[in-house]
């Protein structure tokens, strides 16, 4: 068992933490609202720390997974930052969706202190993190990763190192292109069932069985006919991933017709009000079918 320490308790960290004290790892952990990291040590055990220091003191291994680029820097770097208080040799887990920048930076600061760095971020949303079977893509270098990937295990289903830092944040790019072109697809499917007058339910559940097949389809289709979007990821972060990588891809060179497009629907849900709706909301920007 490991001395960990779990930096932001949102609502992926604090099942993540979760799932660290119930397999036996001693954790401390941070968040900004300290009344929430409270809460954790009623529910959890363990301890809580009023900086990210000194959450990090002592600990083999420190996980973070908080907003953006500027949240992690401002719990990792500075005086009080979770850097400052670790010990040659510990390990930083990041688990926030952020640039592959911000990762290439970490990892030299890391270095330069004799401090490890991965960039991890994870797939899987809510239910993956309360239920312990979250997609988690790393970047770094193979030592680091061997420490920490059984203790990532804690909360994960699949682990895999993609390369040196940064990869892993590259590799949730990738994700999150292929989710934003597969709900769009799926809500102009459910839209032209309903338009050709279709049992829309009776639709997904035959094309599920075939070449169709997919997460979306199969876990969003019964609520975005429904209506109801409070099931998954918020449209708010969903274009702040999406900011993330077609920046990416101006300076790579990809191109990312679909994915940009998509983008721009999204902000349309925010403009009628969905900031907070899941992404399978964009079949609400579409219109209803005609009776």
């Amino acid at each position: 068992m490991s001395k960990v320490a779990f930096i932001g308790l949102g609502v992926m960290g604090y099942p993540m933490a979760g799932h660290l004290a119930r397999k036996g790892h001693e954790v401390c952990v941070y968040n900004r609202t300290s009344a929430k990291a409270a809460q954790w040590v009623d529910e959890f055990g363990g301890r809580c720390a009023s900086t990210p220091r000194e959450a990090a003191q002592d600990a083999e291994l420190v996980m973070s997974c908080v907003g953006n680029d500027d949240d992690l820097r401002s719990v990792v770097l500075g005086e009080d930052g979770a850097l400052a208080g670790m010990v040659p040799g510990a390990v930083l887990v990041d688990h926030t969706t952020a640039s592959a920048d911000v990762a290439r930076e970490l990892a030299v600061q890391a270095a330069e202190r004799e401090l490890g760095f991965l960039d991890a971020p994870v797939s899987g949303g809510q239910a993956g993190a309360q239920n312990g079977v979250l997609t988690v893509m790393v970047g770094g270098e193979k030592p680091f990763y061997d420490r920490a990937e059984p203790v990532i295990q804690a909360y994960a289903r699949m682990v895999r190192l993609m390369g040196p830092a940064g990869s892993g944040q590259l590799t949730k790019m990738v994700n999150q292109i292929c989710i934003a072109g597969l709900v769009q697809g799926l809500a102009e499917a459910l839209h032209f069932a309903q338009c050709a007058g279709l049992d829309g339910l009776a639709a997904m559940e035959v094309i599920s069985k075939g070449a169709a097949q997919s997460w979306q389809l199969e876990n969003r289709h019964k609520t975005m006919l429904a209506g109801e979007f409070e099931f998954g990821f918020a449209v708010d972060w969903m274009r702040k991933d999406l900011s993330i990588l077609l920046d990416e891809a101006r300076h790579n060179g990809a191109q990312l017709p679909v994915t940009a497009l998509v983008d721009q629907f999204y902000a349309d849900i925010q403009a009628m009000g969905g900031n907070r709706w899941d992404t399978s909301s964009l079949i609400a920007r579409l219109k209803p079918a005609r009776r």
